[in-house]
């Protein structure tokens, strides 16, 4: 854990996912738009890609989802003594958390509702300037082609 959020540290993520990767293998890591997320400083390494999720959307980035969890199951309705009490906790919360990857794994494929994908489709085909189709519940724009009719 880091007590701080900035361009050094995500620097020191990605490094740190990078060094992960299999061989000549190659991962995608998914961001929000946090200014240290896309500085022109960060160095990304050649074995990540970065795509950055839509502004606003914290429910479109599973590691929210991680957060949320942690918080739930070992964080909330705690007074810590002193800033030292908060890494502890947090770095057991954190490796109670590793210790059970089929955990991690639910929580990551959790449903998005239909109101967030709807979001999320009006703000990818906006800023990319894809067709769309308007969702006849919601009004919101849907990939025409994902769907057998035009729905959300």
């Amino acid at each position: 854990m880091l007590p701080w959020a900035n361009t050094e540290a995500m620097q020191m993520h990605l490094d740190e996912i990078s060094r992960h990767v299999a061989r000549k293998a190659h991962a995608v890591v998914l961001m929000g738009r946090a200014g240290w997320h896309t500085t022109g400083k960060l160095k990304v390494p050649k074995n990540l890609t970065i795509i950055l999720l839509p502004s606003r959307s914290p429910e479109l980035n599973p590691v929210e989802n991680i957060w949320q969890y942690l918080r739930a199951n070992w964080l909330s309705n705690r007074v810590f003594e002193n800033y030292n009490a908060i890494i502890d906790a947090g770095c057991e919360a954190w490796n109670k958390l590793i210790a059970q990857p089929e955990t991690i794994t639910s929580i990551g494929n959790g449903p998005i509702s239909v109101s967030v994908k709807c979001r999320w489709y009006d703000s990818a085909h906006r800023s990319l300037g894809l067709p769309f189709v308007q969702c006849p519940s919601h009004g919101h724009p849907v990939r025409p082609e994902l769907l057998e009719e035009p729905r959300c």
